[in-house]
């Protein structure tokens, strides 16, 4: 008896282990069929938005449509230039500044017959060409003026206000560095025996790194050199805080520019040269050009030069440089600018009557016409809506 009790028992266990097994068993078929079914969904969710975003990336847009206008006055002879939010317009009496309504900023009123602007981020800053007076201002007003006792030739402006400028004399020129208040923080000089004569001048968006081009003659040739002068702690045992340079036989470089505080670029008449760092820049990939420039422009990560087209369909050809110095594309187009811009992975070509936009593979997604004078063209945040300035309105348009 005590065997038999003693089997049914085990036997009870047993079969009562196997009900457990078999739950845990589901338990744990559950929880893969859940997991599952979870990567399924975030699989098939992943497929569709990529789907979207290819569909997106594709479209071609046929229209764009106002969606609001405002009106606006502007000077007949006054010249505008974007400025961070804002509009900036300048002439020989002034600058002033308004927001994407119209509603003025600020006003500076000043007297010059040349005036020059260059513009970094939330800073700029306005000179007369060989006169004495540089005004500094951001995007609530003026902060400070600078006044040298030299005729300005050239200068730039850092996103903290620090402005590097050429100043001309007898035999000597000048390259000086004040803060935005007019204060001198630095100064050397340059003579065309020693180093030659300085043809352009950048300065890095933290005013930390200045690149100037000099044009001199070395043993009855034409040499151009493009020099780096450190501001920051780096060059502070250097002569000069000369940091690093790159010279070139049979070249003028007139145009250099920074695209961040490591980014340089450098275009000459026969080449386009690249730099990368941020403390001693070095010779990144240099590009030689047979064709005669037209026109420079860069923004974001991209430098585009222009060019004659030799094709019969097209006038003129757009080659795109990546920061790293390589070339990225060519885009043949055929209508006259007025300006090109590169926002995020769009190519933006455009005068004022027409428009022809590009992604960064160069496919064509817009083509059209303003229904005003365009007087100047500014991408917004949101993807292909843009801010279109007339003489006498700011429209927002959108693509469809």
């Amino acid at each position: 008896m005590t065997n038999v009790r003693d089997y049914l028992k085990n036997k009870k266990n047993r079969e009562e282990e196997k009900v457990r097994i078999s739950y845990r068993e589901k338990i744990k078929s559950h929880k893969f069929t859940i997991f599952y079914r979870t990567i399924l969904v975030i699989v098939l969710i992943a497929a569709i938005i990529a789907a979207l975003y290819i569909q997106w990336k594709n479209k071609i847009y046929s229209q764009a449509v106002v969606l609001s206008s405002t009106e606006i006055s502007i000077k007949q002879d006054s010249n505008l230039m974007p400025f961070s939010n804002y509009l900036l317009t300048y002439s020989k009496d002034g600058a002033a500044c308004m927001d994407v309504k119209g509603n003025a900023v600020w006003n500076q009123t000043f007297e010059m017959q040349n005036p020059i602007v260059d513009i970094c981020q939330n800073a700029v800053a306005i000179g007369d060409y060989n006169g004495r007076t540089i005004y500094v201002m951001n995007t609530s007003g003026v902060i400070g003026n600078i006044m040298t006792n030299k005729p300005i030739r050239d200068f730039c402006v850092a996103s903290n206000g620090v402005v590097a400028v050429v100043l001309d004399d007898t035999d000597t020129t000048w390259i000086y560095l004040y803060d935005s208040q007019g204060e001198e923080l630095i100064y050397f000089r340059t003579t065309m025996k020693e180093s030659g004569y300085p043809v352009n001048v950048s300065i890095s968006p933290n005013g930390q790194l200045v690149c100037v081009s000099y044009l001199f003659v070395d043993s009855g040739q034409m040499k151009s050199s493009v020099a780096f002068y450190n501001f920051g702690d780096v060059g502070q045992n250097s002569t000069n805080n000369y940091v690093s340079g790159y010279d070139y036989m049979n070249a003028v470089v007139p145009f250099t520019r920074f695209l961040d505080n490591r980014s340089i670029f450098a275009v000459a008449d026969n080449r386009i040269m690249f730099y990368d760092g941020a403390q001693k820049p070095t010779s990144m990939a240099e590009n030689l050009i047979d064709d005669d420039i037209q026109s420079i422009y860069y923004g974001g990560e991209y430098v585009g030069l222009i060019f004659n087209s030799t094709e019969s369909s097209s006038r003129y050809r757009l080659d795109v440089y990546h920061k790293s110095g390589d070339l990225k594309q060519s885009i043949e187009f055929d209508i006259d600018y007025k300006d090109i811009l590169f926002h995020d992975d769009q190519i933006i070509i455009y005068n004022e009557t027409e428009c022809c936009i590009y992604n960064g593979n160069g496919t064509e997604k817009y083509r059209g016409r303003f229904e005003k004078s365009a007087v100047m063209l500014i991408p917004q945040s949101n993807a292909y809506r843009y801010m279109v300035v007339t003489p006498d309105s700011i429209d927002m348009i959108e693509l469809q």
